[in-house]
């Protein structure tokens, strides 16, 4: 099997071929294979950091629902980060 379009690095013949059929996946399973791929590189919990994200997270929920910071719909980004993408 070839390498997926945009897969450039080299990589094994074996892992191209993983690739390739991960992606004839339906959507569900590929995410499925994706949050096990995410959790395999997670070499150990880093307490701090994790509290740190929760902290962040709320702080970043408070704000929005202050009215403190000014927020986007989805469209309206995904719109600008594929005209950002399409120029490239």
């Amino acid at each position: 099997m070839a390498a997926p379009v945009g897969y450039t690095r080299a990589v094994p013949p074996e892992a191209a071929d993983l690739l390739t059929n991960a992606l004839a996946l339906t959507l569900r399973e590929r995410a499925m294979i994706a949050h096990e791929l995410l959790l395999s590189l997670d070499e150990g919990a880093d307490g701090d950091a994790a509290e740190a994200w929760v902290a962040e997270l709320e702080q970043r929920v408070r704000d929005v629902r202050s009215g403190s910071v000014a927020t986007e719909d989805w469209e309206t980004v995904k719109a600008r980060l594929a005209q950002r993408w399409h120029r490239r």
